[in-house]
């Protein structure tokens, strides 16, 4: 902790940017590369029933999310505030409700997959195709709540490389099996669905060895006040879920819209999209991610200007990125479309406007989400709630069913922009506001 008190803002920031870049991008590790796999495999029928199953993704790892960010960021506060005993009860609070949540969407999984599938969108062959897939994921479903949880607190227990470790050896595996068991082994579908579970369970045992290292200074204590803790971490985790689930509901309503306003051929198009939406997301996360202990541990010991330091880090770095991404994918939307699926020519002639147009997003999507975790980690849980629900559910919602019904199918694709647009403005608004009136806390430096 002293180093995250003391030390260089910009070493630290860096160190920690390229670990957490790593763990963030868990989903995409799996859903992306199984993806690729599946549309290579099937077609553009794999692409568009993995885009079916991109919601479940979503809703897994917002699980985890929730609990993770919100006790990780209330132990670091309270950790700053030097009170490692009050750090340990919250760790113990949300390990407790992690574990209820993740027992009870292992039941969902298991007895209702056939209909949350369709309700993501599937019919048909996409229905058959996504139930294939999802088949061995399920039976090890809690792991992939476990491990965004566990990674957020080993993140700020100052162990961030671990995290990476365990997803390059459980994405390595998962890289491998995809080509191993859906081409070598001739098993299509259920073999990136399998290969994708058996990667999970790597890495989860990877993240757990954290727990017998000296390293660790996470303890389970009895937590006082329980379900007061537990408030405090869902409201403070909430806006962290809020950007994950909301991704899932979009890409429902995306794909239900889609199929009444376009065809299969559309689906899966937007599939290349969300797909690489959902890396650009994870990008943004991790740039939160890694500011989030520096942003927490220094406002509960009241150091403003490290705190505004790490801001200015965050945001530039997001910035940047969004600007990098979007140059990249706007350039190159048809390479992108053959690296996703064996592409027909009917997919090939439609799929550069629309990705064109849906990659502009990528400009403020990461500032977006940085923002988000910034208010969350300064423990402003209202703004940070604001910016997710606005970008998630709130403008994006309505722009889905209205655009449309305005002025035709086309003019879903320009949803997203709109949407981050205006959800940048208000982040702007509420920075340059939080700046004027500087930080709640008492400066000590």
């Amino acid at each position: 902790m002293a180093n995250l008190l003391h030390g260089s803002i910009h070493k630290i920031y860096f160190k920690y940017l390229a670990t957490c870049f790593g763990s963030a991008l868990i989903i995409c590790i799996y859903s992306l590369v199984d993806m690729i796999a599946v549309g290579q495999y099937e077609g553009p029928d794999g692409t568009a029933a993995l885009t079916t199953v991109l919601p479940l993704w979503s809703t897994i790892f917002s699980l985890g999310t929730l609990f993770g960010i919100g006790g990780s960021v209330l132990m670091s506060s309270a950790r700053g505030a030097g009170d490692k005993e009050r750090g340990d009860q919250f760790f113990t609070a949300a390990s407790i409700g992690v574990a209820v949540i993740a027992a009870t969407a292992w039941l969902v999984t298991l007895f209702f997959d056939r209909q949350m599938l369709m309700l993501f969108g599937a019919r048909g062959s996409f229905l058959e195709l996504g139930l294939r897939y999802v088949f061995c994921i399920k039976l090890v479903l809690p792991l992939f709540i476990l491990t965004p949880f566990l990674t957020a607190f080993i993140r700020n227990d100052h162990a961030p490389g671990l995290a990476t470790i365990a997803v390059v050896a459980g994405g390595g595996f998962n890289i491998f099996g995809d080509i191993f068991f859906v081409f070598v082994c001739d098993m299509g579908v259920f073999g990136a669905g399998l290969a994708t579970a058996l990667g999970q369970v790597i890495t989860t045992i990877i993240v757990l060895l954290h727990f017998v290292t000296k390293k660790c200074q996470l303890r389970f204590v009895r937590p006082h006040h329980f379900f007061r803790k537990i408030g405090s971490i869902f409201t403070t985790g909430f806006s962290a879920f809020i950007v994950d689930v909301a991704s899932g509901i979009l890409v429902i309503l995306f794909n239900n819209q889609i199929m009444v306003y376009a065809d299969s051929n559309a689906l899966a198009v937007y599939g290349v999209a969300s797909n690489v939406a959902a890396l650009v997301q994870a990008c943004g996360a991790g740039i939160g991610q890694a500011a989030q202990p520096i942003l927490s541990t220094n406002y509960g010991a009241g150091k403003t200007k490290r705190v505004q330091k790490t801001l200015l880090l965050g945001t530039a770095t997001a910035l940047f990125l969004g600007l990098l991404v979007a140059i990249a994918t706007m350039l190159f939307p048809t390479p992108l479309v053959n690296l996703f699926m064996d592409a027909t020519p009917e997919v090939l002639s439609i799929a550069p406007p629309i990705l064109r147009v849906y990659f502009l997003s990528f400009l403020l999507l990461p500032f977006n989400i940085f923002s988000s975790y910034y208010f969350q980690a300064i423990l402003h849980a209202k703004l940070s709630l604001l910016l997710s629900i606005c970008r998630g559910i709130a403008v994006s919602g309505v722009l889905i069913f209205l655009l449309p019904t305005i002025f035709g199918a086309d003019a879903l694709w320009w949803v997203m922009i709109l949407a981050e647009s205006v959800t940048a403005s208000l982040a702007l608004c509420f920075l340059l506001r939080n700046r004027r009136r500087a930080l709640p806390i008492p400066s000590k430096e």
